[in-house]
């Protein structure tokens, strides 16, 4: 059927997706006071998804029937995943200490258990949210949030193609995860404004984190270096490649499940597009233990970052912001789902008696991943800013799992 939209040549599409992107940083990064304060409000992230979902909502782009959404699913998001956990060192987080990782997999079991505990409260209040096996159901909208509180838009983007998530939900999914996601980013930079009297008042021993800060400023000086041609081939190399060996893999091991293991359907093991992610996600990892761990040094990470907003941006195409209008039932879910977080963060660092620098950045490097979690670590100090980058790297590379069991609990407990 022939769209009625305004535009529907991808190229047109694809490029004024560039534009938005461009202006939301230009403005985003202006010295100017009016923009200054108004992303203090508002966060880019938010507007990078917004603005594209209005151009799908009053017509002017047809989302649903755009070639650039699989395109970008198929290709962008496993080489974002690559290069987003080439970085990953195990051995500078475990230097780091044990309360300071105790603490970051604290966050990501609040987050896993915090999700279908609060489904249950709000089903007792509203019954309706609970059942549902077509594609806008609760549960599978929460394993967006999963993906996204403990990796970040990646795995956010790698939950709603398994988990075959609706559009609708989607989009009031995205309004909870990222106001909800703000609101207690705010509370931890309160904490890191006050955290001597925090410290002080639990009796928290602080002298590790002069360690740290000496032993990541002495890591960035060895890895810094300007970027050259041949290292960005590389690392289009590296992204691309790894992608293809993923749609190899998928292509082999789905279909292998789907004729011999079929009561593996259950789980999303015989869909292509699950085994693209993880294979992507394990082969990055796995990269992490070699040579190719140092393309982090010309910016890596950056080029996946920016694959994130891309695939943001898409996926704002794709969306009616109309269903924003459903979202209060969300919220609480949302609010009751982040108070189990924070909760279980707050008692297990206060049993430790570990700074609030501990609890902050490991909290923020599952919900907010690398986009965030170095503001709340340079919050207590400049230097520390890559050990909040360190972690949410981590995150990354645990968030396609762990949401993954996230989501498979939250399918249990709406089949009920």
């Amino acid at each position: 059927m022939e769209s009625s939209a305004l535009i529907t040549n991808d190229g047109i599409i694809f490029g004024l997706l560039a534009v938005i992107l461009g202006l939301i940083f230009y403005t985003q990064t202006s010295s100017n006071s009016f923009w200054q304060k108004f992303y203090k409000w508002v966060p880019a992230l938010l507007l990078c998804y917004f603005i594209p979902s209005l151009l799908n909502t009053f017509g002017v782009v047809d989302g649903a029937n755009t070639g650039i959404y699989p395109l970008v699913m198929d290709y962008l998001l496993p080489a974002c995943l690559v290069l987003l956990t080439l970085s990953l060192d195990l051995k500078a987080i475990l230097r780091l200490g044990p309360k300071l990782l105790i603490l970051f997999l604290t966050g990501t079991v609040g987050i896993v258990i915090g999700g279908p505990i609060a489904l249950l409260i709000v089903s007792a209040i509203f019954p309706e949210m609970l059942g549902g096996a077509g594609p806008d159901a609760v549960w599978r909208g929460m394993t967006t949030i999963a993906g996204s509180w403990i990796g970040g838009g990646a795995n956010q983007a790698a939950m709603k193609e398994v988990y075959e998530v609706g559009g609708e939900i989607f989009s009031a999914m995205v309004t909870v995860d990222i106001i909800v996601a703000n609101l207690w980013m705010a509370v931890l930079l309160y904490m890191a404004a006050n955290n001597k009297a925090i410290d002080k008042r639990i009796g928290a021993d602080t002298s590790a984190i002069e360690a740290i800060k000496q032993r990541m400023e002495q890591y960035e000086a060895e890895h810094r270096r300007e970027s050259k041609l041949p290292d960005l081939m590389f690392i289009v190399a590296v992204a691309f490649g790894v992608t293809g060996l993923s749609h190899w893999g998928a292509d082999v091991i789905a279909p292998y499940i789907a004729d011999n293991v079929p009561a593996l359907k259950d789980f999303s093991l015989d869909k292509k597009f699950f085994w693209l992610i993880v294979i992507a996600t394990t082969v990055g990892v796995a990269l992490s233990f070699t040579p190719a761990r140092k393309l982090e040094g010309v910016g890596a990470s950056k080029y996946g970052s920016m694959f994130v907003y891309i695939l943001v941006a898409t996926i704002g195409l794709h969306m009616d912001v109309t269903a924003i209008v459903d979202v209060p039932k969300y919220f609480l879910i949302g609010a009751i789902w982040m108070i189990i977080h924070a909760s279980l963060m707050l008692i297990v660092a206060r049993l430790l008696k570990a700074p609030v620098f501990y609890m902050a950045v490991g909290s923020q490097a599952n919900v907010g991943g690398a986009a965030s979690a170095p503001v709340v670590a340079s919050a207590f100090h400049p230097s520390l800013a890559p050990v909040g980058v360190l972690l949410a790297v981590f995150g990354y590379a645990l968030g396609t799992y762990m949401a993954y069991i996230c989501g498979q609990i939250l399918r249990v407990i709406a089949a009920g």
